[in-house]
């Protein structure tokens, strides 16, 4: 029962289950569409926004860029998006909280509870945290 493996881009260790998943997102959120070659539709429009003026229209399209970058990684279906800061020098933070679906890479979005998720940052300089289950 594989629920995806792969590794820590740090240590070089073996990485599997909600780490794995939670290491994916962060590399979503912080590549670029067009970024990877042989890949050009993955990533997100996230570290284009992040750095600009968060004026209402700029915090919805992030809002939008959350939310459209988490359908590239199926072992997460986004169920709320909530601000936790906003500043006018491009600063922005939001919570996710997600339904974690273990084997949804092989095709079964069975639920196996919810996680939530912090992405926080400015400029090209962001972080995505795990702060664990719902």
């Amino acid at each position: 029962m594989s629920t995806g493996v792969g590794m820590n881009r740090y240590t070089g260790a073996r990485l599997d289950g909600w780490p794995h998943v939670a290491q994916s997102l962060g590399d979503i959120f912080t590549t670029r569409f067009g970024e990877r070659v042989m890949r050009r539709y993955y990533g997100s429009l996230v570290p284009r926004l992040l750095g600009e003026n968060m004026v209402p229209e700029t915090f919805v399209r992030f809002f939008a860029a959350v939310g459209v970058a988490l359908e590239q990684e199926p072992r997460v279906r986004l169920i709320q998006v909530t601000p936790l800061s906003v500043a006018r020098n491009g600063r922005a933070g939001v919570r996710m909280e997600l339904e974690y679906r273990p084997r949804g890479h092989l095709g079964d979005f069975t639920p196996a509870g919810r996680k939530r998720v912090a992405l926080s940052g400015t400029g090209p300089r962001y972080d995505v945290m795990d702060e664990g289950d719902v």
